[in-house]
């Protein structure tokens, strides 16, 4: 999920996500240039799950899923 999108932004999006009894559950990645505090307090009081600095390395983006994932029980194949 990205804060810039067009007509509904990141934040407006994790909003409705987090409203629904049955999208509540479900893991939400930030991925955005904002790297400002405010915006990474924003994202995470509206529940997401980790929070990326554009430009990021891939690396970073596996290690961040990975996490999520045995967050939930669930396990990333190794490559």
């Amino acid at each position: 999920l990205d804060i810039e999108m067009p007509r509904m932004d990141g934040f407006e999006v994790m909003a409705h996500v987090r409203n629904q009894p049955h999208l509540k559950h479900l893991p939400v990645i930030m991925v955005t240039s904002r790297s400002g505090e405010k915006h990474r307090e924003r994202g995470a009081k509206l529940g997401v799950t980790d929070y990326l600095i554009k430009p990021y390395q891939e690396e970073e983006m596996i290690r961040s899923i990975r996490k999520v994932l045995r967050e939930q029980g669930l396990e990333l194949p190794s490559t």
